[in-house]
């Protein structure tokens, strides 16, 4: 039998456990969190609960001109609110929930956990700190690193986990801050400015950029603007944080140009860094990065045989979907199975703010070379009946397709649950259906959907 020894048990971890024990390996997956990682744990799941919540909050405060009334009256500006412990209680119940749901699949499936700490001694052999302090070393024929990563931080801006916040502390919070200032406004920077605002805080993001989300379709990233300025976000663009200091029951951060703002509570969403020290990389002959990032190939193959890696602690499109495929992908490799190499072009990817921007394969960045010889369409949803009937005001379908064949290549959506109307683009992606396939699928009517059908009969040639 194979040993498999898995280093981090979030997406990447468990989804190749899953995958090797299906092939017949003895599989043993070890970290500290518990089952899900981080992803499950503290960020991802518990993060897109709280985003859950926001919308639902968000979207009934202004259904006033919809006909809805409280007691007869019209909802006043304020007067629907949350009782934020009993949100992050909820949230945490529900991460650990799912941790368990893992946790008992892997069993199921005859993957041993271990709560511990690994080490490689060698590319073939793993020591494991275990929380009764004792320690096991386990030989393995296949050795995969999920690690995972950790928010990144300021050396003037340390966390004190009450006022001074990462993004994984924000769940201790009993009360819903009254001025949050959000140092980064990248994709979880715009989506936590996004959630407090509905949920009920003044808001203030700090961005080192001339725009919100600067790594987003430009279009997108505009809407959400639009849509921050609307609901009274205020964004400070070209202002990069220097210093984040406690100030009696509130913070002070200082700007690089020597502002100051004066908040409730700081978050910081300056990006992450990867979990790869003392992993003993060095001495299994691992390579890393400049940043610290495991090197891996498109099959998650580090510089070292027999070891793989997969996940944030690669660095490669940071989301738990691709670390979940990475993982199963080293898996299919490393036993023999059939497997196709990730290709980054064909990954679908959200950003949780109201509205939601969806994408998948080719950007407009690309599109605008003269070598991409593509063509594209955006329509506003402001002209689709579905979203008048439920009073969306932001959005929009985007479409891109080869000039020369008509073979979908990328699509855009700004909507209210745009990472499920993705799926259909990135399905037309996967399989290169042409535009005229996708808009001779009927949709119904009325529905978001009819927009992306839509989109697609407008670029027929």
């Amino acid at each position: 039998m194979t040993s498999v020894v898995i280093v981090g048990a979030g997406p990447g971890g468990y989804e190749a456990a899953l995958v090797a024990a299906q092939l017949g390996a003895g599989v043993v997956i070890v970290d500290p969190q518990g089952p899900g990682g981080s992803a499950v744990l503290t960020d991802c799941v518990p993060s897109k609960t709280l985003v859950a919540t926001a919308d639902i909050l968000s979207f009934s405060s202004r259904t006033g001109h919809l006909g809805i009334r409280v007691d007869g009256r019209v909802p006043d500006e304020g007067s629907l609110s949350v009782d934020l412990g009993v949100v992050n209680h909820r949230i945490l119940d529900l991460a650990h929930a799912q941790s368990q749901d893992i946790a008992e699949k892997l069993a199921r499936e005859g993957a041993e956990y271990l709560p511990g700490r690994a080490r490689l001694l060698d590319a073939g052999r793993v020591r494991i700190d275990l929380p009764s302090g004792e320690t096991e070393e386990r030989d393995a024929d296949v050795i995969l690193l999920a690690t995972g990563a950790r928010p990144r931080l300021l050396p003037e801006a340390m966390p004190d986990g009450e006022r001074i916040l990462t993004w994984d502390q924000l769940y201790a919070l009993d009360d819903v801050p009254a001025h949050l200032i959000v140092i980064g406004s990248g994709v979880t920077g715009a989506e936590f400015a996004s959630a407090y605002r509905a949920l009920g805080s003044r808001v203030t993001l700090v961005s080192s950029r001339d725009r919100v989300l600067p790594s987003e379709d430009p279009d997108a990233a505009g809407v959400i603007e639009e849509a921050f300025a609307d609901r009274g976000i205020t964004v400070l663009e070209r202002s990069r944080a220097a210093a984040v200091r406690r100030v009696g029951d509130g913070v002070v951060v200082e700007l690089e140009d020597g502002r100051e703002v004066s908040g409730s509570h700081a978050l910081l969403a300056v990006g992450s860094v990867p979990n790869t020290e003392d992993l003993g990389l060095a001495e299994a002959g691992v390579q890393v990065d400049d940043r610290g990032f495991i090197v891996v190939d498109r099959v998650s193959r580090t510089s070292a045989r027999g070891v793989y890696a997969a996940g944030d602690c690669t660095g490669t499109l940071m989301l738990a979907s691709v670390a979940a495929m990475q993982g199963r992908i080293a898996m299919w490799h490393a036993l023999g199975d059939s497997v196709a190499p990730l290709d980054p072009s064909r990954v679908a990817s959200t950003v949780f703010t109201t509205p939601e921007i969806a994408t998948v394969g080719m950007t407009q960045a690309e599109a605008d070379t003269t070598q991409a010889q593509a063509r594209c369409v955006m329509l506003p949803l402001a002209t689709n009946a579905r979203a008048k009937m439920t009073d969306i005001s932001h959005g929009f379908v985007k479409l891109f397709c080869s000039a020369a064949t008509g073979i979908v290549v990328g699509g855009v959506v700004v909507a209210p649950r745009a990472s499920e109307l993705i799926y259909p683009i990135a399905l037309a992606v996967d399989t290169r259906l042409t535009v005229d396939q996708l808009a001779s699928t009927l949709t119904v009517y009325p529905s978001l959907s009819g927009s992306l059908a839509e989109a697609a009969r407008r670029l027929h040639e």
